[in-house]
């Protein structure tokens, strides 16, 4: 599938409605969690000509294996610069991908997936995500943040609403030098408006090997997806909206 990407326009930090300046020279940081919506993300990035630096968070989560699939994503797009940060949530609970007390819900119903904040929310990760991704863009002289956040998140997730990276692209002018310097720090979602399977397809257009992604909460210690989890549920409904096989599964 090779359609041209879609000219959807992003959310970007201070500019609603504007879109990224395709300038090579431009760089960004992108948030790399090793599944198939950050992918995307990064892809997207590259098309639209940032010099990417790519940020992965081991937070203890239980699904670790996917900092795996980061390594080889970042190496299969070519991006050098690539940090693993380890950032310890175990101690907080409450999250059934932190706290293994707790089960991760199996074979929930569409009407289940769309109502109410799921037991695999993580109390202000993306908040803190996008801290340390803004000390790492300003560090390395970065005008953007990149991440994969869409609108199959919105329902459940607090932390990848519109208004939170909005709100949160206010406090990254206010609370950095650059910001303060008159220097724009944009934050990029450019999956924002997009459903599982328009991800998928601008995701094919762009190349993206799906098969080094990983979506599952509750893997195999080998990595094998459990197929029933939320995240794995949603990923197998795009792959069967756009009529393609999950190369994760053919692997």
């Amino acid at each position: 599938m090779k359609n041209a990407p879609p000219k959807d326009t992003p959310i970007t930090a201070g500019s609603s409605g504007s879109t990224a300046a395709c300038d090579p020279e431009k760089s960004a940081v992108v948030l790399l969690s090793g599944g198939l919506d950050s992918a995307t993300a990064a892809a997207w990035a590259l098309h639209q000509g940032y010099r990417l630096s790519a940020l992965s968070i081991d937070y203890g989560q239980r699904h670790r294996h996917e900092l795996l699939c980061a390594r080889a994503i970042a190496t299969g797009m070519g991006i050098g610069d690539h940090v693993v940060i380890g950032v310890d949530f175990t101690p907080f609970g409450t999250s059934a991908l932190v706290d293994t007390r707790l089960a991760v819900p199996k074979g929930r119903s569409n009407e289940a997936l769309s109502h109410g904040v799921p037991i695999t929310y993580v109390p202000a990760r993306n908040t803190v995500f996008l801290s340390l991704a803004l000390a790492m863009a300003e560090a390395r002289g970065a005008g953007a943040i990149v991440l994969g956040v869409n609108a199959i998140d919105y329902s459940g997730y607090p932390d990848c609403r519109p208004e939170f990276i909005a709100a949160f692209a206010t406090l990254a002018q206010l609370a950095t030098k650059a910001g303060i310097e008159g220097q724009s720090m944009e934050i990029l979602a450019p999956l924002g408006t997009l459903s599982k399977a328009d991800i998928i397809r601008l995701g094919l257009s762009l190349g993206v090997d799906y098969g080094l992604t990983s979506s599952c909460y509750d893997p195999s210690h080998d990595g094998w997806p459990c197929g029933q989890c939320d995240s794995c549920l949603l990923r197998a409904a795009g792959f069967a909206a756009v009529e393609t096989a999950d190369p994760r599964l053919n692997r």
